[in-house]
């Protein structure tokens, strides 16, 4: 897959890099490079080294308290909001070091955007002002709001469910439903990856078909890095997979093992790998 990256951003990238990831647009490659993190005197993580292609989904596995979801928030610089924590190592967005001391977050968090486990919506305010709240916040100016919206929601698959509620409350949906407006929320800043932190873990099996549909059809334009307890899930919506595991008690959580998703749920090449995708362990 191509990655789209016009001249003007990348000139723009000698001047100013901070306006330069706001410039470029379509799938990104995020590239995290011996990745290690803090919480205090506490290292939680250690030596994580991952390339997440453009386009595609990778999936990040393990059992609870190895460093997946940590790995996740360092990827859009959600980490460093908690007091006391620390980032070693690099990620690129493409060419651009979303660590660089130019860049700030917020930008870095408007082509880097999340969706959490728990739905989030603003109960207060109505699907369609949902939807743009994003862009409000950011002060990003945008066309004509209804296309948007429109454009929003199909992507996340909830137009048709929603298209005569607009204005009733987002928190007047159902979990599933909730899940999909934080979706087309994200889809609104127009990010060029997406990363999702077990977004069905708290839905029934119907709203998760739904949400792993609408993740098969966002990665054609979006990358996606989905953190998943699913063994079943990671198979039915990766492309690729990352297994991240803690050896010992008290020890940082380690990438033991990544590659294509049904190359390592097949053919590991490492025996943890192999036990914990087999249910021996975890």
């Amino acid at each position: 897959m191509s990655i789209e990256v016009s001249q003007d951003a990348k000139e723009l990238f000698e001047r100013d890099p901070a306006d330069a990831l706001v410039a470029a647009v379509g799938a990104a490659r995020l590239d995290a490079q011996n990745v290690s993190a803090w919480f205090g005197a506490r290292k939680v993580l250690e030596g994580a080294s991952l390339t997440m292609e453009p386009g595609r989904v990778t999936a990040l596995i393990g059992p609870s308290g190895c460093g997946k979801s940590t790995f996740l928030r360092i990827l859009n610089r959600m980490h460093e909001v908690i007091p006391g924590a620390a980032v070693g190592g690099s990620i690129m967005l493409d060419d651009l070091d979303i660590y660089d001391v130019k860049v700030s977050p917020t930008k870095v968090r408007k082509r880097i955007g999340m969706v959490f486990q728990k739905p989030n919506p603003f109960p207060s305010m109505s699907i369609e002002q949902n939807v743009v709240s994003g862009l409000r916040l950011s002060g990003t100016s945008f066309g004509d709001r209804k296309e948007l919206v429109e454009h929003c929601l199909r992507r996340a698959g909830l137009w048709e469910e929603v298209r005569n509620r607009l204005r009733e409350s987002g928190g007047s949906l159902s979990g599933g439903q909730q899940q999909r407006l934080c979706i087309a929320r994200a889809l609104a800043v127009k990010p060029r990856v997406l990363l999702m932190d077990e977004p069905c873990s708290a839905l029934d099996p119907i709203s998760t078909r739904v949400i792993e549909e609408t993740i098969g059809e966002l990665a054609q334009e979006v990358t996606i890095v989905i953190v998943t307890h699913n063994m079943q899930q990671a198979q039915r919506v990766s492309h690729d997979c990352a297994f991240f595991l803690v050896e010992e008690e008290g020890a940082p959580g380690r990438l033991i093992e990544s590659g294509h998703t049904k190359v390592l749920f097949e053919d590991p090449i490492d025996a943890r790998t192999a036990g914990y995708v087999s249910g021996r362990f975890g």
